[in-house]
């Protein structure tokens, strides 16, 4: 099975990665070198033996292949009835050693299924009974699972479970007294730390590469840091096991970075705690369970953190609060920035959906918004995360209404508000605010336009016109003005700067 690869296309966010090489240098003898200063003692001192630890190590990492079954299509080179039919109608020839289809041979005559291979990868065992681990991409859609351990024993598996937001799977093979991994603690990892990597690239069983940790807590998904190592790691190598100079497994190799589809310095790997979690409740119920509160999240920038009043950019903004839902029934509000989840901080919005997701449903737990200048505290029950939901309806175009002149204030931001109806808060489901008519100069290069709702100026809330324009009026005429707005279903920061 290939290993993920993260691409602007993937469904992974892959950062724009560029490399410098520095050209015109020359090497001069180690001998020839201006002696450097003497040292208390050396950093590093020769390169690491991994010898010892692939002996102890390799013995339970595993080649994994999968099969698919189809229908079988022609045999013996034969090119298929449709692409015959095509190159006879549009060529006016019947294809080279390819007999025509006589009118009897109309019938289609069913095929029989068949095994086919479907890809290579790797695994680890981590229980001597026959649990293995590995990727949930490396057995997804596979109809059988055939596990080859070093010393040529071969066995079929059962998938116990998959998880795709995780990428991890957990398959059994039926054996005992087999050889076993040893599981480290990812938490220990340092950068800079040499590590390992073992699995079967291109089908090629039982290699062994190594490298350092190149950074860690990587986000590149909802729910997993990753760590970034640059450990060679190719197709087939996914679902085998990151391991440290102790010899124990500290992460299952994911994903690369590629514009090639090979290995182009850049690997990641789950953190073999979490995977660990995953596979817990794959093993006890086939399936994972997560909390969930029903907010649509975003980052908190610098620059509207420190208007606001929150000293430095961090926590989660909350853009949406979903109908019904935990958050909701909390008192959660769209601007509202969530800090802490149990006392525990979040210091990016990728932490709530962790911290959250790790959380049993049905548990009561605490959050703490910033609202408005200040803390506070609110209850929350877990719910849990179900499948996907249909993305909810657009609201319909909200009633219009004339616009009304703009205090000074307002028109030096190039904004022109009114008034929100009735009927116009019941179809936004907003109790305040006041709807943007018209934006232009400054209001419209910070990206608001007609039909945005303004929420709050700063931390005063706004409920009207006159409202309004009395925040606007107080506000520091020498800094630019944040404005907490909304938009269809989501609410967002947008911070205006004055026009001299």
């Amino acid at each position: 099975m290939s290993n993920r690869i993260l691409s602007h296309r993937g469904p992974y966010l892959a950062a724009a990665l560029s490399l410098a090489l520095v050209a015109g240098g020359s090497v001069v003898p180690a001998a020839a070198q201006t002696a450097a200063p003497p040292q208390q003692g050396a950093m590093v001192r020769g390169l690491p033996d991994f010898t010892g630890l692939v002996e102890h190590v390799g013995p339970a990492v595993v080649n994994i292949r999968t099969t698919e079954r189809v229908r079988a299509g022609s045999a013996d080179g034969m090119v298929d009835e449709e692409m015959q039919e095509f190159f006879r109608r549009f060529f006016g020839i019947p294809m080279p050693n390819t007999p025509r289809p006589s009118p009897r041979q109309n019938k289609p005559t069913p095929q029989p299924e068949q095994e086919v291979p479907r890809g290579v990868g790797s695994g680890f065992i981590i229980s001597p009974d026959g649990y293995v681990m590995t990727n949930a991409h490396v057995v997804d859609g596979a109809d059988e699972v055939v596990v080859t351990l070093p010393d040529k024993r071969e066995f079929k598996a059962r998938i116990v479970g998959a998880d795709k937001r995780t990428d991890v799977a957990l398959v059994k093979i039926e054996g005992s007294g087999l050889p076993v991994v040893r599981i480290g603690d990812a938490s220990r990892l340092r950068v800079g730390e040499w590590v390992v990597a073992i699995g079967s690239p291109f089908g090629l069983d039982n290699s062994v590469t190594a490298g350092i940790v190149s950074a860690k807590q990587r986000d590149t998904g909802d729910y997993l840091p990753f760590i970034q190592t640059d450990v060679a790691v190719n197709p087939g190598n996914s679902g085998g096991p990151l391991i440290n100079m102790r010899g124990e497994v500290v992460g299952i190799n994911s994903q690369i970075y590629s514009r090639s589809g090979g290995f182009m310095g850049i690997s990641f790997a789950i953190p073999i705690d979490e995977a660990m979690r995953v596979s817990e409740q794959l093993r006890a119920t086939g399936k994972v369970t997560r909390g969930r509160i029903g907010v649509q999240i975003d980052q908190v920038a610098r620059d509207v953190a420190e208007s606001i009043g929150l000293g430095k950019a961090q926590g989660a903004l909350v853009r949406s609060v979903e109908s019904g839902s935990p958050a909701d029934k909390a008192g959660v509000q769209p601007g509202d920035i969530i800090t802490k989840f149990d006392g525990r901080m979040v210091d990016k919005a990728s932490d709530l959906p962790r911290m959250v997701g790790n959380t049993k449903p049905g548990t009561r737990s605490t959050i703490t918004v910033f609202r408005r200048g200040a803390s506070r505290d609110l209850s929350i029950t877990v719910a849990e995360l179900e499948s996907d939901q249909p993305a909810r309806r657009a609201s319909a175009a909200p009633e219009r209404k004339e616009s009304t002149k703009p205090a000074p204030a307002a028109q030096a931001l190039g904004l022109t508000v009114s008034e929100l109806t009735e009927a116009q808060k019941k179809e936004l489901k907003l109790k305040r605010g006041v709807r943007v008519e018209a934006a232009t100069e400054a209001a419209a290069r910070a990206g608001l336009r007609e039909g945005d709702v303004v929420l709050a100026v700063g931390n005063t809330e706004v409920g009207s016109v006159a409202e309004f324009d009395s925040a606007l009026a107080k506000a520091d005429q020498g800094k630019p003005v944040t404005l907490l707005i909304s938009r269809g279903d989501l609410a967002q920061y947008v911070l205006i700067r004055r026009t001299r």
